[in-house]
């Protein structure tokens, strides 16, 4: 007979407590050991676990624990993201995962000649004004639209001497920009 099983037949007789001081171990030990053997005899799950299939399931596996937790509170369930969260990973279930949309921002089989990097061997410039460089990006806006940014910079003072923004990418961009740094 194991000490925690003897304890629990003697609790009955005697506190766990001044048990547990007798036989020199720690009432925590115990009482951890008692929930075990508990949670052991309860192993079906509970009703919220299938409904958590039944909606991951309606919803084509879109819900993560946010919107799962929300649609279980209107069956009227009410489990914590935590809880959502070991039971889906228990359960193997995974929200899909949209991929992010990315513009495109060059046609780069267009045929046309491409210039060369010329600034590859080169120190780095000490002056102003003797070297710039230019770059254009996308940057995704707050609703889910795109604008595009050209800039210019000078090498030396890394300070950026024009810029312009558009919803597209025409070569007019890309030569505003130019004029801008150009007066600046």
């Amino acid at each position: 007979m194991s000490r925690y099983r003897f304890i629990e037949v003697q609790r009955a007789q005697c506190p766990v407590r001044r048990l547990c001081q007798v036989l020199g171990m720690p009432a925590s030990g115990y009482y951890a050991w008692h929930q075990a053997q508990r949670q052991a005899v309860n192993q079906e799950p509970p009703a919220w676990e299938a409904a958590l299939v039944q909606v991951f399931a309606h919803h084509k596996r879109r819900y993560g624990t946010r919107r799962l937790r929300v649609a279980l509170r209107q069956k009227g369930y009410r489990v914590g993201r935590q809880r959502l969260r070991t039971a889906m990973r228990r359960r193997g279930l995974h929200a899909l995962q949209p991929k992010a949309y990315t513009p495109r921002t060059t046609d780069s089989p267009h045929g046309l000649r491409c210039a060369p990097n010329r600034l590859l061997d080169q120190p780095k410039p000490t002056q102003a004004n003797r070297v710039w460089v230019s770059d254009s990006t996308y940057l995704p806006l707050a609703n889910g639209d795109w604008v595009y940014l050209c800039a210019y910079q000078d090498m030396a003072s890394k300070q950026v001497l024009g810029w312009q923004v558009g919803v597209s990418m025409p070569e007019e961009l890309i030569t505003r920009a130019l004029q801008r740094a150009f007066w600046a």
